[in-house]
């Protein structure tokens, strides 16, 4: 399952949803038992639509661990998995690799870091919501300019040239 498969099922699980985000929906989101098997670092790089580079990256500079296996290869469990779509969520929303690797380094101290994770994702969740307005009104600025030009906007109006 590739990232934009990903996205259209957190697109699907968001429509679903009544009433303000569940971690439930979140959960959901990650196919566990797609990764119940340990997988190659290809079969990971296809499901989440990276490349071996980046993961490889990502383990390099400690964001995730990777097992090996008998012959040496990269074998990555269910637990990677999960930590490199939340990985893949906080840098497609523009979390800084500096502030994951914080992050991911409090997660691996336990529980006496929540509180500093926690703020940590509390100015996220800020940064987010700002950009979800900028964006809002670059869509309103867009449609605008549509509808200038004789153009339908609107949902329905997408992949439509």
């Amino acid at each position: 399952m590739a990232t934009d498969d990903l996205m259209s099922k957190a697109l699907t699980a968001l429509d679903e949803v009544d009433g303000p985000m569940s971690v439930e929906v979140i959960h959901r989101l990650v196919d566990v038992s797609a990764a119940a098997d340990p997988m190659t670092i290809r079969e990971v790089a296809d499901l989440l639509d990276m490349s071996p580079h980046t993961l490889r990256y990502y383990e390099r500079i400690g964001l995730v661990e990777v097992g090996r296996d008998a012959s040496g290869h990269r074998s990555y469990d269910a637990e990677a998995v999960r930590r490199l779509v939340f990985l893949t969520r906080m840098r497609l929303s523009g979390m800084a690799i500096r502030d994951l690797q914080h992050y991911v380094r409090l997660a691996d101290e336990g529980d006496d870091t929540v509180p500093e994770r926690l703020d940590l994702l509390l100015e996220h969740r800020d940064t987010i919501r700002r950009q979800l307005k900028e964006l809002t009104l670059s869509l309103a600025a867009t449609e605008y300019k549509i509808a200038t030009y004789g153009g339908h906007t609107g949902p329905s109006s997408a992949g439509k040239a």
